[in-house]
């Protein structure tokens, strides 16, 4: 028996290996892509196996599959989405062609399985074919965009889950730290105060914007175009087919799918995956940002800022015994660079679309799969492994703030702004405090000083008039 049988397609016959699964057209494409060297992404093999199963279970019920057809791409699809068969994918994620390439392979894997299990012979295809049956009503151009769309949406609600539990483990920090009062810094420079708690609550915030954003790019990925065919016109699709599809496939993968309104425009047109890597980026910016922030809040820690320690997560250096740095706020700055990076990539392929198809979104699911997944992973780190053990030290944070001229900032609307600059720069120039400085100055009582500089009241709205300040 020979290891190869012979398989012939539009460019000419070439040599399969015998008991693969995949056809010449897969062939010829993993030999044309080797670029990146990973397999497809499994949640795309998943939407695209479930796009042929809804589209056999509907071109059955019109009547263009026999009931048998039917029941064998189905029970393929079935297998395929249970784990089998996973390794006959081969092609390169990153490919030319629109992703026609990976749409054959799975025309190809299905139709061998359902083939064979009618009786047929691999490669032969005399009872289901990878064209005429499996990809009935079809083209790439709308398979493509609908099986990305329906991965992207499935990481969607990964990374929704893990960002839901990144805001409750900081607003608990924020809850924590609601009375451990710090000096707020404005250009690196001492500001006034503010409670730890306070910028924690500020980090949930930001964090929970960005979730919102993601339930308008689920909806935004929920519009799909399948039933288009190669340019949204619908060509050798069934009219009812064309109406109907969507709906199957949104009870095939339990999601609220929708068909564009013009099939058209979503074909050609992709600046809903823009709108998606935009909102990716400035999660990406802002997870950055708070990275940035507890980088420099926990620098030291002797000789640093110190204002909040981080969990020791493992040795920090090779020639310095004892060093430990902040390598989880690190890791997440680096994923969020490339997500930044990314977006540029996604840009640039939907921009470089021409007339009635855009022929980049393998680039563009390569990517954002990418953002998704490390986005997903890094946030997941983030929580688990800095935000849950960061710690304070409540009476050094307040014994910094006391000496602090920012403190000086509450005195101007009752001493007036020249004299409290005044005093701002004897505290700099002796070394002494500003209650020092004002008491022994006698610009106000010891008691008035203590109700201006109660931190508490200090990090809220709010100026203390004159009978405030005489009220015991």
């Amino acid at each position: 028996m020979t290891d190869y049988r012979k398989e012939r397609d539009s460019i000419g016959e070439i040599e399969v290996p015998f008991d693969a699964l995949y056809g010449a057209n897969s062939l010829r494409a993993r030999n044309n892509f080797n670029i990146t060297s990973l397999s497809m992404d499994s949640e795309m093999i998943n939407a695209i196996v479930e796009v042929k199963k809804a589209c056999a279970i509907e071109n059955e019920k019109i009547g263009l599959l026999t009931r048998t057809q039917q029941n064998a791409i189905v029970a393929a699809c079935n297998q395929i989405l249970a784990g089998q068969h996973r390794d006959n994918f081969i092609v390169d994620p990153i490919q030319g062609g629109a992703g026609t390439s990976f749409n054959m392979n799975a025309n190809e894997v299905i139709a061998n399985v359902a083939n064979t299990a009618m009786g047929g012979g691999l490669g032969t295809y005399e009872n289901v074919h990878p064209n005429d049956h499996v990809n009935l009503g079809q083209s790439t151009n709308d398979v493509i965009p609908t099986s990305g769309k329906i991965a992207l949406i499935r990481y969607f609600k990964e990374l929704i889950d893990e960002t839901i539990l990144l805001i409750r483990s900081i607003e608990k920090k924020a809850e924590e730290f609601k009375d451990v009062y710090k000096m707020g810094r404005t250009q690196l420079q001492d500001a006034i105060p503010i409670s730890l708690g306070q910028e924690f609550r500020a980090y949930a915030r930001v964090i929970t914007r960005d979730l919102e954003r993601f339930d308008l790019a689920v909806d935004s990925l929920s519009h799909v175009n399948l039933g288009g065919t190669a340019i949204g016109t619908g060509l050798n699709a069934d009219p009812t087919y064309v109406e109907e599809i969507v709906g199957v496939l949104s009870e095939v993968t339990d999601l609220k799918l929708k068909q564009n309104e013009d099939l058209i425009d979503g074909t050609q047109n992709l600046d809903g995956f823009l709108y998606v890597s935009g909102i990716l980026k400035t999660f990406a910016a802002n997870l950055s940002k708070i990275s940035n922030d507890l980088r420099l809040m926990s620098s030291g820690p002797q000789v640093g800022i110190g204002d909040i320690k981080l969990k020791p997560t493992q040795a920090g250096s090779s020639i310095m015994p004892g060093k430990v740095n902040p390598v989880i706020p690190e890791v997440v700055n680096q994923v969020a660079f490339n997500v930044i990076g990314n977006d540029m990539t996604v840009t640039m392929a939907v921009e470089a679309g021409q007339l009635e198809l855009n022929a980049f979104e393998p680039i563009i699911f390569y990517n954002l799969f990418e953002s998704l997944k490390t986005l997903k992973n890094a946030i997941y780190t983030l929580r688990v492994n800095c935000i849950d053990h960061i710690t304070a030290d409540r009476s050094e944070l307040s014994e910094q703030v006391e000496k602090s001229i920012g403190l000086v900032t509450a005195l101007a609307p009752h001493i007036g702004y020249a004299k409290a600059s005044d005093i701002a720069h004897k505290a700099l120039e002796t070394g002494k405090s500003i209650r020092e400085l004002v008491l022994s100055d006698e610009l106000l009582s010891k008691e008035e000083l203590e109700k201006i500089l109660d931190f508490k009241e200090m990090i809220k709205p709010g100026i203390l008039d004159e009978d405030a300040l005489k009220k015991e």
